[in-house]
Formats: C-alpha cells, structure tokens, sequence
C-alpha cells in the first residue's frame, strides 16, 4: 500500500488539469476534475496498485481480470469517452455505441492526456505522447462516436505540431466557441 505516494500523483495530476481547464476557460470543470479519484472506491485500489509510471487501473486489470475503480471513475467523469457508451437501438451491428461527447468534455479529456503524460512521464514529455498515446488505441475505438474521435485527434494533432500554447489559445477561442453556436 502507497497511500501517499497514490496521493501525491493524483494530486499533482488533479490540479495540473485544473490549471489547463482555467487557461481554456473550463473553470467550474477544473475545479471538479477527477473528485471521484478520492473516494473509498477509487483511492483505495489506487494505493493497493500504485507504481507511479502508469495507472494503478491497469495493474488492477492484470491482477484481477477488470478495473473496479475505472468502471467507478468512468460512470462519473464525463470527460472520458467510456462514459458516454449506451445501447444501440438502431445498429444492426453493435449492441453498444457512442453517443457523440460535448465540446467541453472533449475539450477536458485533452488536458486530461496532457496532464496523465506529464505526470507519469516527468521530464521525458513532449507535446507528441498523447497524440502517440491515442493513436496506438484508435484503431481499438470502434464504440466511440466518430465525431468525438475526429475532434479529439484533431486538437491532439494541432498539439503535436503547433505547441502547447496554439493548441490552448484554438481550443479556447476556436473550438469552443463553435460549439456555442
């Protein structure tokens, strides 16, 4: 058990969000980023787990076959695509699918990855690993709305090849703007 330790990372991670989500103007969704990681349901896996590379969700999964805490925190964080699964009523193909996310929420889940690399990847992050990290999975996200894909590779890809502070001056002033509208 690393009670502390788990502490002090999801910590760190909580309020680097929160910083991103106040330069983009996300305020009220910086301030509640991630609470759920602070309940019994979540934390308690988080110390019994923790490595401090990678989520404890994940070494929970090889241990036992399924994240409790992530099947927790998805339920209640709207800023990750899980949670936005529901039946297909009209697909003869998938008995799942994804509904398309908010413009907000996609918005938070890219300062969520940012903040998830600089935090497990310290001084080794560069402004390309979640643009990396979501590429290696996109073609494993066939239940995700394709818009909400489209938008998150997008503001990832601008990112990567603009820099931190074009992709959170367009997220802000474009990007969210248009969802407004």
């Amino acid at each position: 058990m690393h009670p502390w330790l788990h502490f002090k990372t999801i910590t760190k991670h909580k309020l680097m969000v929160m910083r991103y989500c106040f330069r983009i103007g996300l305020y009220k969704q910086g301030l509640l980023h991630d609470l759920s990681k602070y309940s019994p349901a979540e934390f308690l896996v988080g110390c019994k787990y923790y490595q401090g590379t990678r989520s404890p969700n994940n070494a929970e999964r090889e241990d036992i076959g399924v994240s409790t805490a992530w099947l927790h925190h998805k339920g209640r964080n709207k800023h990750h695509y899980e949670h936005w699964v529901d039946y297909a009523i009209n697909d003869p193909e998938h008995v799942i699918m994804g509904a398309r996310m908010p413009r907000r929420y996609v918005a938070e889940m890219v300062m969520d990855r940012i903040s998830a690399s600089r935090t497990y990847l310290g001084d080794a992050y560069d402004n390309h690993q979640p643009l990396e990290y979501f590429l290696k999975s996109k073609p494993k996200l066939w239940f995700v709305h394709p818009q909400t894909k489209k938008e998150l590779e997008g503001l990832l890809r601008i990112l990567s090849d603009k820099g931190e502070d074009k992709a959170l001056w367009y997220i802000k002033n474009v990007y969210l703007k248009k969802g407004k509208k």
